[in-house]
């Protein structure tokens, strides 16, 4: 089992954030960055890129590196049919869009519904995950240095 190398991204426009809305049947409904797995020989700018073309239809640029998270998940089924899905580190960028234009979504997670521009105001009040995301959301988005979030260990996976 190795370790997959996760991009994820903190889109802000006009003091709102773009968030994926999910549901799965542990978590309910919940948020999540925009972001995924990077390919093998894929530059970490690259893959941010291209996931979040594929999941939101926008085109982003990384302003900075914001944070850096690992997630281990401890369900049984995950760890021996998705072993690739057990063990997740996250790298975390804060993003501006390139353009307003946005084009269709072309590859979506299985839990995602919609993508949302959401008030950073009301983080707060969200089921954004993982949970250090929202706990320290303000230092991610307004940081000057880079955070460590730690280590999150999951009952259930989630996108």
């Amino acid at each position: 089992m190795g370790v997959r190398s996760t991009m994820k991204a903190v889109i802000l426009r006009n003091g709102e954030v773009l968030l994926n809305r999910c549901f799965d049947r542990n978590n309910g409904t919940y948020y999540s960055l925009p972001g995924g797995g990077q390919l093998q020989g894929e530059a970490m700018v690259e893959a941010l890129r291209r996931e979040c073309l594929e999941e939101t239809g926008y085109t982003v640029e990384p302003v900075r590196f914001a944070a850096l998270m690992e997630e281990i998940c401890l369900d049984p089924f995950i760890q021996e049919h998705y072993p690739e899905y057990a063990h997740k580190m996250l790298h975390i960028f804060v993003c501006r869009l390139t353009s307003e234009e946005q084009r269709k979504p072309t590859e979506t997670d299985e839990s995602q519904i919609a993508i949302e521009w959401v008030p950073t105001a009301n983080i707060a009040s969200l089921n954004l995950l993982p949970k250090q995301v929202k706990m320290y959301f303000n230092a991610i988005s307004d940081g000057i240095y880079p955070q460590y979030l730690g280590t999150s260990y999951l009952e259930h996976n989630h996108g």
